[in-house]
């Protein structure tokens, strides 16, 4: 359920029953034809889509997150690292305080995964009552990352991967096939200019759509991938 779809009487009566939440966390960036917000998008509807069945609260997605390689494309945002990591620290510190114990975090965003080391130091400070906390980045997850490897070798940014119907933009029609794809290691080494000069359009390469069935297949998976950890994914009870 989304937190937004409640009041606050009706969480702190679900606290009385359980313990966990979930916080989807995204990103505001060119994704070539596709949404700025493809990276939100996808995070938080995989999000509410596979805690719905298990009645346990979604946060509103964390919109911006930490893409400063996209900078040179307009309507692409980004977070210092020291502000991205200080707003999740006061999250999982808020949601601790008010009793959540069991906290999911789903992640849409590549840039996001740094934060994986706060979780750690954070999970790891003493605190009176234990608080565990799962971080995912549901694109990347074993199942769905093996389906769509079944495609296409090495899906990449801004191609057919993230080509749901839920991110393609009105009125915006895609090029037909796809292109060459740039090389991870030279994006690891590129500005934000070079981004912006090495793909043209914004995306890595590859092709810029495959079939609906194929993308349906993968999404469910991601929901039932999400769902089971948000269900099974706790090492203490």
């Amino acid at each position: 359920m989304r937190l937004w779809d409640t009041n606050w009487r009706q969480i702190e009566e679900y606290l009385d029953t359980d313990d966990r939440v979930v916080v989807p966390i995204g990103s505001t960036e060119q994704h070539g034809y596709l949404s700025l917000g493809t990276d939100a998008i996808l995070a938080e509807r995989v999000a509410v889509e596979a805690a719905e069945p298990l009645g346990v609260p979604v946060l509103p997605v964390l919109p911006v997150g930490m893409a400063p390689y996209f900078s040179a494309f307009p309507g692409s945002l980004t977070l210092r690292m020291s502000t991205y990591v200080a707003v999740m620290r006061d999250l999982l510190d808020t949601l601790a305080d008010q009793g959540f114990r069991r906290i999911a975090v789903v992640n849409g965003h590549g840039g996001n995964a740094p934060v994986t080391g706060l979780v750690r130091e954070w999970v790891a400070a003493p605190r009176e009552q234990r608080v565990q906390v799962v971080f995912t980045s549901w694109y990347a997850a074993p199942k769905v990352a093996a389906l769509a490897e079944s495609y296409e070798t090495d899906p990449t940014h801004g191609g057919w991967f993230e080509n749901f119907p839920w991110t393609r933009v009105p009125g915006v029609e895609l090029p037909e096939g796809g292109k060459p794809t740039i090389s991870r290691d030279v994006v690891a080494q590129a500005s934000a200019a070079d981004i912006r000069e090495l793909t043209e359009d914004g995306s890595f390469g590859g092709s810029y759509a495959l079939p609906d069935d194929v993308m349906t297949a993968i999404w469910e998976t991601g929901v039932a991938e999400v769902r089971d950890l948000i269900e099974n994914g706790w090492a203490f009870t």
